[in-house]
């Protein structure tokens, strides 16, 4: 990399700084991690020395981060607006870095389903997240009760429903492109069949 005190290099420099003292290490600490002199690693730092794409590398395993994390410029669509799906009473919003991921906010009144043969399974992976009141999760034969500020994550291959519990809730959900995919067939199915989670 060219040395100049704008742009990438500058980024990368300052990233390099940050993620060293994030770790709560010295100079020396990450020198050493890296195997470059701490002399080296204090030129880099400051700009005092080119950047070479060997040491790169070399930092970003140290620093437990990939090259292209460190060498990722700032995108400029930093804020994103929900999808609003009024007919299943969901607001979704895409996740940029993960391909095919999708966050969904979902309000629920309704009890998970009592019968079994309405608990989907599919490929994939979902997390959830009860932003008020309390829900309850369904997970193959298991009856989890998931309060306010309480997270779960499950394979979807599991059989599973959610569903409110004494009283509505809020959930914020996120999919994975599989577990998404699964979800969206049962949509298509028609309301009375729509997943409930």
């Amino acid at each position: 990399m060219a040395q100049d005190d704008g742009g990438l290099d500058s980024l990368v420099r300052k990233r390099i700084r940050a993620l060293r003292v994030a770790q709560g290490w010295s100079l020396e600490e990450l020198a050493t991690r890296a195997r470059v002199s701490q002399s080296t690693l204090s030129r880099i730092e400051n700009g005092r020395r080119r950047l070479a794409l060997d040491q790169l590398v070399t930092l970003a395993r140290a620093l437990d981060t990939s090259l292209d994390q460190l060498v990722e410029t700032a995108a400029d669509d930093v804020v994103s607006h929900p999808m609003i799906d009024a007919a299943h009473g969901l607001m979704r919003w895409p996740i940029k870095a993960e391909p095919g991921m999708t966050v969904v906010r979902r309000h629920m009144t309704e009890p998970p389903p009592d019968n079994p043969s309405r608990m989907r399974a599919h490929p994939g992976r979902e997390w959830l997240v009860v932003l008020s009141g309390t829900a309850s999760l369904l997970l193959g034969d298991r009856r989890l009760r998931i309060e306010t500020n309480q997270a779960a994550e499950f394979p979807t291959m599991l059989p599973h429903a959610i569903g409110a519990e004494g009283g509505p809730c809020e959930i914020l959900g996120i999919f994975d492109r599989d577990a998404r995919r699964g979800h969206q067939r049962g949509e298509d199915v028609g309301k009375t069949n729509r997943p409930s989670s």
